[in-house]
């Protein structure tokens, strides 16, 4: 299975419609997004493009590709118009025998075992760091990047993951070994 993991679109019709291109060009069987769908938060500026409407007619044409965790901007009201669950706080996958914890990131992580890959956003950062024999990766934003980040997502295939910008230029990799 390939997995195109994306976080923090905040509404932006812009970027989504390149995130779409994206899993489309990728191939990919699944799209996971680690929340903050639609609306962009009160500590961030409104992402080009702010389209909240447009984001939903977009990703509720996909919507059985996708599995998604809510995120700290999404909300009850996102549910009424997204026809996929976004309220959930946390998706446990198992992809090719790994085990992959998925969560918005913006509550404490729940306790998992050594082994697990935990895949948040919410920092808008790309990351991978390993703490205790658990693997954290964040694929960055979307639509808002942060730390001079490009706007990007990750793939998960074949035991590999990559970060790559929304041109879908591998930035980074990761071998699960």
């Amino acid at each position: 299975m390939k997995l195109l993991i994306a976080s923090d679109i905040h509404g932006s019709a812009f970027y989504c419609k390149q995130l779409l291109s994206a899993f489309k060009n990728e191939h990919a069987d699944k799209i996971l997004l680690l929340g903050d769908i639609l609306y962009h938060g009160p500590r961030n500026d409104l992402p080009k493009d702010y389209a909240p409407k447009e984001v939903i007619s977009m990703l509720n044409g996909i919507k059985e590709y996708i599995i998604c965790v809510r995120g700290n901007c999404d909300t009850e009201v996102d549910q009424m118009v997204l026809e996929f669950p976004v309220l959930s706080e946390q998706a446990y996958l198992y992809i090719d025998d790994i085990e992959m914890l998925a969560v918005h990131g913006h509550k404490p992580f729940p306790p998992v075992k050594s082994g697990t890959f935990i895949l948040y956003g919410h920092t808008h950062i790309p990351k991978l760091e390993e703490a205790n024999g658990i693997t954290y990766m964040n694929p960055g934003s979307v639509s808002i990047p942060k730390e001079n980040s490009s706007h990007g997502y990750m793939i998960f295939e074949n035991g590999v993951f990559s970060w790559k910008n929304l041109d879908g230029k591998t930035e980074k990799t990761y071998m699960i070994k």
